[in-house]
């Protein structure tokens, strides 16, 4: 009886350290990382459990302490390749490119050595070659070593001829070195190891809209999106290539590919952007405005959409609206040339705001001395002001800018016939008895009415893309007091008066209407 009391005790003891060992042991496995630091309490000598604590740490985005883990892993086991290849990533995520790739190339020194004519897919582990791909990915950033990151990408695909990545990331490098043929090449290679693979059809398309063939790039899109209807790249971008091509046929289905689109990524401005476009293609304003401001509204400072905006409200009527846009606009970009021409062109318009206009059409010529559409723009507020001879230098300048632009020559014209005329006006008003002083007040009067009747406004459209259209602008003023600080005057001399300013408006009137083509 003693010694079953005993067993008794012995086994109720084993059984409750074990139990506690297994509750502590429980804590081991609370996530990877407690699991790995308990195993290297056992064995602080295995280069993989040093990787498996970093990656750890890694995927919880703390580098730092998984650089210290990956270094001791190169330190316990110093021809661990995958070792080097997580300090190389490691520094590279902690934005150290010189340490980074100082790492990537000891693991390249340990890759076997190259034999030409030689396949090593059964002695290089797949996840080595990776070493080529991350040192070419990182050195490419340099502009100057693009060279030498393709023969990085060559060297990977010679160790390894199915190596589907290299061929992929070569094609990146190609396309970036403006080689498209060679990208082509490349893609096409991938696309025999993988056809399934709906990245490589959407590269391709990338590839063919280089190469200036939209048709196969839509093709290569589509297929694309066979294989995943849902690849956002594959919407967004065909709907863009779609809405480019000018056919209306195919407006409808870009429409749903970007409704599509912003199902998916619904904070994109970009999407509700070019929604908008699409409706302003199709000349549905409200529904373009919409889209718009939805645009705006996610992203405030949307270049393209507060200029697009403002452009669709003074193609509709709705200057004054555009007007607050173009402000945002211009507060954002202050030499958006195109917002302040817009602007200009309503100022002076719409507002009347002449000095307002001068100050958009002289800025226009600070960021850009040459620009055509700005000064002749400038040119027109000069007219406005009734300074001819400035008008007439400055356009005389801006025709020497764009020779070719035959509406800058006509209104060069008309501006010189003007000033002929005014000249000539001046010359047939001379009095000639001796009521000189008050007649000619008259006529300078009469002159100056017929001025405001019949000046004529030069101007350009709105629309960015056309710098050629004009509009006309007629101004009228009421008829002058005749008799307004003029001295008494006998009947005769007073019918004689007014018969010389009739005289005198009925020629002006014959000058402007041959200025006008009339």
């Amino acid at each position: 009886s003693v010694l079953r009391k005993i067993s008794w005790v012995c086994l109720a003891a084993v059984l409750f350290t074990h139990a506690l060992k297994t509750l502590h042991r429980n804590w081991d496995w609370e996530s990877e990382y407690t699991l790995f630091m308990s195993a290297l309490k056992v064995n602080k000598n295995n280069a993989k459990l040093w990787n498996n604590v970093g990656h750890a740490l890694e995927n919880e985005k703390n580098f730092e302490r998984a650089l210290q883990f990956f270094i001791q892993a190169t330190q316990v086991q110093p021809d661990d390749i995958g070792a080097h290849m997580n300090v190389g990533r490691t520094y590279k995520n902690l934005n150290k490119t010189k340490e980074a790739e100082e790492s990537y190339m000891i693991a390249k020194s340990l890759m076997p050595q190259i034999i030409p004519g030689k396949k090593y897919a059964a002695r290089v582990a797949p996840n080595h070659l990776n070493v080529y791909i991350n040192l070419a990915n990182l050195i490419r950033a340099n502009e100057s070593r693009l060279e030498e990151a393709d023969q990085l990408y060559r060297q990977a695909i010679s160790m390894r001829p199915d190596f589907k990545q290299a061929y992929i990331s070569r094609g990146e490098l190609l396309l970036k070195m403006n080689k498209p043929l060679k990208a082509k090449e490349a893609y096409l290679r991938a696309l025999e190891l993988d056809r399934t693979n709906a990245d490589l059809w959407y590269n391709l398309a990338i590839v063919y809209i280089e190469l200036k063939d939209p048709t196969e790039a839509l093709k290569n899109f589509n297929q694309a999106l066979e294989l995943n209807p849902t690849h956002k790249l594959a919407l967004f971008n065909s709907a863009l290539l779609m809405q480019e091509s000018g056919d209306a046929r195919l407006r409808p289905e870009a429409k749903q590919r970007l409704l599509h689109y912003v199902k998916e990524e619904p904070q994109d401005a970009n999407g509700y952007f070019n929604l908008g476009m699409l409706a302003m293609d199709d000349k549905k304003d409200i529904e373009a405005e919409a889209w718009m401001k939805k645009a705006i509204r996610l992203q405030p400072n949307f270049r393209s959409a507060l200029f697009n905006l403002a452009l669709l409200y003074s193609q509709t009527a709705k200057e004054l609206m555009a007007l607050p846009i173009l402000e945002d606009l211009l507060r954002h970009y202050p030499d958006h040339t195109k917002g302040l021409i817009l602007k200009g062109d309503i100022l002076m318009n719409q507002k009347k705001d002449i000095v307002g206009a001068k100050k958009c059409f002289e800025k226009i010529l600070e960021l850009d001395p040459n620009n055509v559409q700005g000064k002749h723009n400038l040119c027109v507020v000069y007219f406005e002001e009734r300074d001819l001879i400035k008008a007439e230098k400055c356009l005389v300048e801006t025709l020497a800018l764009a020779p070719h632009e035959e509406y800058i020559q006509r209104h060069l014209n008309i501006v010189r016939s003007k000033i002929a005329s005014l000249s000539a006006a001046e010359q047939s008003s001379l009095p000639a008895d001796g009521t000189a002083t008050t007649v000619a007040e008259e006529k300078k009067k009469s002159f100056q009415n017929l001025k405001d009747v019949k000046n004529e406004q030069e101007t350009t459209q709105s629309t960015v893309d056309n710098n050629k259209g004009h509009s006309k602008n007629k101004k009228r003023t009421e008829k002058n007091n005749m008799d307004k600080e003029t001295p008494k005057k006998s009947t005769k001399e007073i019918k004689d008066i007014e018969k010389k300013r009739v005289a005198a408006l009925k020629r002006l009137e014959e000058i402007e209407r041959i200025l006008n083509g009339e």
